[in-house]
């Protein structure tokens, strides 16, 4: 892994996060004050419904939209020891809603997944509670290692300190941060979430749901906890008040670290300096171009995300076959830092450019998933179908970066598309003429976005002058530049 950053731009109600790899940006988070997310609180709710027909039930943890609590994530499931398997579990026979839940039931429920579109939040009763190096199983007796420490002697002597410290009854998981890590550094990461786990619990008799239990931490903390390994470089933040509250955060666990942390003082915003603003606009358009030439096309839709790979202007290689796999390649690393910086997940389709030779295709799978592995959301290839399109899943958490930055377009309500000015023009000589049988008038005046006033005074000036000739009225035609296309008002004097 190369030189990796973070840049944190604190100074408004919205706290922006930026991590840097080589200088481009590869991972974006926001978190607006107001609207903080929710996914990682630890809620005591009520079970109001039981849906055997999804085998799911809704449960009220005093949020605004009811939990969806499926019965997968209402029973403890184990998992493989050597592997930390995200939400991949294992095939086991699971024993009905009904015999598992009752109505009315109180429940302690942690949120896995933010509430997305009409979806209210989704809860499991699999509680995990997440330090810097661990994360404490409440409910799971098991010793887990994240996937990402490759190193087969390290794994083995994580594992062991794993199961010395360990507390009876209890599972924890050892984070890719712990790698090289002490077994002083890991008792005291486990020491705390103890800690946490009691206070939780003490607070979950005294309290009557619904309520919440535990608050996940603010995203500059959380950042500096999930984030903050060996391999940043540094921490940079432009904000006094959140730069001193992470070095009091990284002084208390992470206290190696706290060095990397520095408070940024140049005049020159610090997303302006790392060139942010520009790559924030770039990951919310449709169109990436890629070095060389050559473009993808990403559309978010509600069932799935497309991705559509073209040639565009890149420079032939000595062959189709050639071209294709050259363009297919880059396209591949560059939808994997896309999926990361975007935050996309659910299904998603990428239609590549077509190829002949299964050795290409088998070539191109493999780069996918080597640079899948930096992701640090759960990622699975599927398949390629006989058309070229490969399918893959991204482990989806929370809203997309694209819909937490922007809103449905009022005007084409998500289709991406607008009337032409010819269409809308057709629809106000309809309107001029439907209204004129209704009432006699002597001017008519349509106020219209200037390429719709074009139309009418030009291209359809014929047709105009026929409406007025055949009513005996004058028409006057007023382009107003702050119409949108689509706009138009019909007025009568």
């Amino acid at each position: 892994m190369g030189k990796k950053q973070i840049l944190i731009n604190a100074l408004t109600k919205e706290v922006r996060i930026a991590v840097l790899e080589e200088g481009e940006l590869v991972e974006f988070y926001v978190e607006r004050k107001e609207n903080r997310g929710i996914v990682g609180n630890i809620y005591k709710g009520r079970i109001l419904k039981i849906v055997p027909a999804v085998q799911a039930a809704f449960v009220d943890i005093g949020e605004e939209r009811k939990a969806f609590l499926y019965v997968r994530d209402a029973v403890n499931l184990d998992f493989d020891e050597d592997e930390f398997l995200d939400d991949e579990l294992p095939e086991v026979e699971l024993p009905p809603i009904e015999e598992v839940l009752s109505e009315g039931q109180e429940i302690l429920v942690q949120v896995a997944k933010e509430p997305i579109g009409t979806k209210g939040p989704r809860v499991t009763t699999n509680l995990t509670i997440p330090g810097h190096y661990l994360v404490l199983l409440p409910t799971i007796n098991k010793v887990g290692l994240s996937r990402r420490i490759t190193d087969e002697e390290e794994r083995e002597r994580l594992k062991e300190i794993a199961k010395r410290i360990k507390p009876e009854n209890y599972g924890i998981i050892v984070r890719t941060a712990a790698e090289g890590s002490t077994e002083e550094e890991l008792t005291r990461d486990l020491d705390y979430l103890l800690k946490v786990w009691e206070g939780l619990l003490e607070k979950a008799e005294k309290k009557p749901p619904p309520s919440c239990l535990y608050r996940d931490l603010e995203i500059v903390p959380k950042t500096l906890r999930d984030l903050l390994t060996d391999d940043v470089s540094e921490v940079l933040i432009d904000s006094q008040r959140e730069y001193e509250r992470a070095v009091s955060f990284a002084k208390a666990f992470i206290p190696k670290l706290v060095p990397r942390i520095k408070l940024y003082r140049g005049e020159v915003p610090l997303f302006e300096k790392f060139q942010i603003e520009k790559a924030i606009e770039r990951a919310l358009s449709r169109k990436v171009y890629l070095p060389g030439g050559g473009y993808i096309v990403i559309d978010e839709t509600e069932a799935l995300v497309s991705i559509d790979v073209n040639s565009g202007k890149f420079k032939k290689a000595k062959s189709l076959e050639e071209t294709a796999l050259e363009i297919n390649l880059k396209a591949a690393k560059e939808i994997a830092r896309q999926l990361r910086l975007r935050d996309i997940g659910g299904i998603i389709v990428i239609d590549f450019i077509d190829m002949k030779e299964e050795e290409n295709k088998k070539k191109l799978l493999e780069t996918l998933e080597e640079e899948l592995k930096k992701d640090r959301a759960k990622t699975k290839v599927v398949s390629m179908s006989d058309l070229g399109l490969v399918e893959m899943t991204r482990k989806r958490v929370k809203m997309s970066l694209g819909k937490t930055l922007t809103t449905t377009c009022p005007y084409c309500e998500g289709r991406g598309r607008v009337k032409s000015p010819e269409t809308v023009a057709f629809e106000i000589e309809r309107e001029i003429i439907s209204n004129l049988k209704k009432r006699k008038v002597n001017t008519v005046r349509v106020y219209a976005n200037p390429l719709v006033a074009n139309k009418l005074t030009n291209e359809e000036k014929e047709v105009i002058d026929r409406i007025s000739e055949t009513f005996g009225i004058e028409i006057k035609v007023i382009p107003v530049e702050n119409y949108h296309v689509e706009k138009f008002t019909v007025s009568h004097g």
